[in-house]
């Protein structure tokens, strides 16, 4: 079935900026909720940002509202973490998701993920 493909991610200082890029299928991304999480050292998975692929409403952590940006490039199957203002506390491996019938924070609910990518912010 689906396979989604992520890169970006790296090493940046607090307060820079970085952008990750997750594709999938025409398939799969048009027919349900696509999704960012990520995972700290010791930490449970954590929903960062999530939207249905065809439209309609984008959900965002509190912990990144204002910071970071989902969103898509329709014809390249392809969605994008824009990640602004970056702390420390973003440090995490993040990781796409989608296949979920809505854009839960319930991890659970997504069926295909990405590899992930290791984002280090340092002071």
């Amino acid at each position: 079935q689906a396979q989604l493909v992520e890169s970006g991610g790296g090493l940046v200082q607090a307060g820079g900026s970085l952008r990750l890029s997750c594709a999938g299928s025409g398939r799969t991304f048009s027919s349900y909720a696509v999704g960012w999480f990520r995972q700290a050292p010791g930490k449970e998975r954590e929903f960062v940002a999530a939207f249905m692929w065809s439209g309609g409403s984008t959900y965002y952590a509190n912990s990144v509202k204002g910071r970071f940006t989902i969103f898509r490039a329709t014809a390249k199957n392809t969605v994008y973490l824009q990640m602004n203002s970056l702390k420390p506390e973003d440090t995490a491996v993040y990781y796409c998701a989608a296949g979920a019938q809505a854009p839960t924070s319930r991890y659970g609910q997504y069926d295909y993920w990405g590899q992930g990518t290791q984002v280090t912010v340092s002071s």
